[in-house]
């Protein structure tokens, strides 16, 4: 082997080298950048949740940049992202959503949404928190025809608790 093919296995090797490097940072680009994402849309993903005398259990909420209230939460133990409508009358999951959650359909029903009239299915919610505000036996539709990644949780689980909203952050009381 030569000296020029020794030296064209070193530029090739420098080649592939750098290459690599550009790929890694390329990976942890994606990976910063998602996460950022992430946060802007759902800025609530880890929630804290305040004790006051009486035992009032609260939690804190800041409006996501779009001007929404999305959160993390549990349904049933499994880990979910709630979209806050207070304009929904309840709680309102997609089919997908519902299918790994385990909710079975229940009889069938008329909604008029902002899209028109649908066919949605009653359910019931064994256990819903957001935070430490927790509360059991929530009503709630299987709407096959919503197509969101976020359950709406609307009033049939919000008028079970105080909440207030100012600036840009709401507030949860149980």
């Amino acid at each position: 082997m030569g000296k020029d093919d020794e030296a064209q296995g070193h530029k090739r090797m420098g080649t592939v080298m750098q290459a690599l490097a550009w790929l890694a940072l390329i990976g942890l680009g994606v990976v910063f950048f998602s996460d950022a994402l992430d946060k802007q849309y759902n800025p609530n993903q880890n929630l804290q949740t305040r004790h006051s005398e009486g035992g009032v259990r609260e939690v804190v909420l800041q409006r996501n940049k779009f001007g929404h209230y999305v959160t993390s939460g549990e349904i049933n133990g499994k880990p979910v992202t709630f979209m806050l409508d207070t304009g929904a009358t309840g709680v309102a999951i997609s089919q997908d959503i519902a299918s790994y959650l385990g909710i079975p359909r229940g009889r069938a029903f008329s909604t008029q949404t902002a899209n028109g009239r649908s066919t949605s299915y009653a359910a019931n919610l064994d256990r819903v928190s957001v935070g430490e505000i927790e509360l059991e036996n929530v009503q709630a539709a299987i709407a096959p025809g919503l197509q969101m990644e976020e359950i709406l949780l609307g009033m049939s689980f919000l008028k079970h608790i105080e909440f207030s909203q100012k600036g840009d952050t709401l507030i949860l009381r149980q």
